[in-house]
């Protein structure tokens, strides 16, 4: 009897609403319950047996693809770990960057978590690195044709930076963009300050690349051969 009622009333509700809506199929279409049958309302099927669809995705598969593929680049840095052991192996490395920029901001605060200061130049009007990273240089203010040409005389950046250094710091990051303005020899310079200052660090962006990729300093400068990246 109370499935014989539910039919009724199930077949009652799909009269309604021809009667109600005679050119609208959605309507009628709204009242069909599994394709024309009926059903009693209290067979519903609980929410708890309904299972979401999940993706697993790992770092990279056989075809190649993986989880860098879902995400945006600069959400995901997987070689941060690589990044720090390199820094400490070849101590001075050429950085190629994106040309939209921002990806190097997360390396640059890895190491800055790692208990790292910074030092930040351009190679845009830096003169002789070996000159003004260790040694007393001078510097001519413009005089703009009304004031005296003068000369006044800075200490070396790195030496004076590397005093200022509290005791907790664990070195010095001498971080020179546009490098690529460089010649040979001050690309040598660059790859040998850490020999000359031992808790000197030098990251030189050397140009740029699709992705965030280095190489040790001292092979982009020609002081030791270029290995293959496998």
């Amino acid at each position: 009897m109370a499935a014989a009622s539910n039919c009724s009333s199930c077949c009652q509700l799909m009269q309604g609403a021809v009667q109600q809506r005679r050119h609208s199929p959605a309507a009628v279409k709204r009242a069909l319950v599994d394709g024309g049958g009926c059903r009693s309302w209290s067979r519903k099927v609980p929410l708890q047996t309904r299972r979401a669809a999940t993706i697993r995705c790992n770092l990279r598969n056989d075809s190649g693809r993986g989880i860098l593929e879902f995400i945006g680049g600069d959400l995901a840095r997987f070689d941060l770990g690589q990044w720090l052991s390199d820094v400490e192996q070849h101590k001075s490395l050429a950085i190629y960057p994106p040309h939209e920029g921002g990806y190097e901001g997360r390396y640059f605060t890895r190491l800055r978590y790692d208990g790292y200061y910074f030092l930040d130049l351009t190679a845009r009007g830096l003169g002789d690195p070996e000159t003004t990273l260790t040694k007393v240089h001078p510097v001519c203010p413009a005089h703009l044709g009304k004031q005296p040409i003068a000369r006044w005389y800075f200490p070396p950046e790195v030496d004076y930076r590397l005093a200022a250094l509290p005791p907790d710091a664990k070195g010095l990051i001498v971080w020179v963009i546009e490098a690529k303005v460089l010649s040979k020899a001050e690309l040598q310079f660059l790859a040998l300050l850490p020999t000359l200052r031992p808790k000197v660090r030098v990251i030189a962006e050397c140009g740029n690349w699709r992705q965030f990729v280095w190489k040790p300093l001292k092979e982009i400068s020609g002081l030791t051969p270029e290995t293959e990246v496998a």
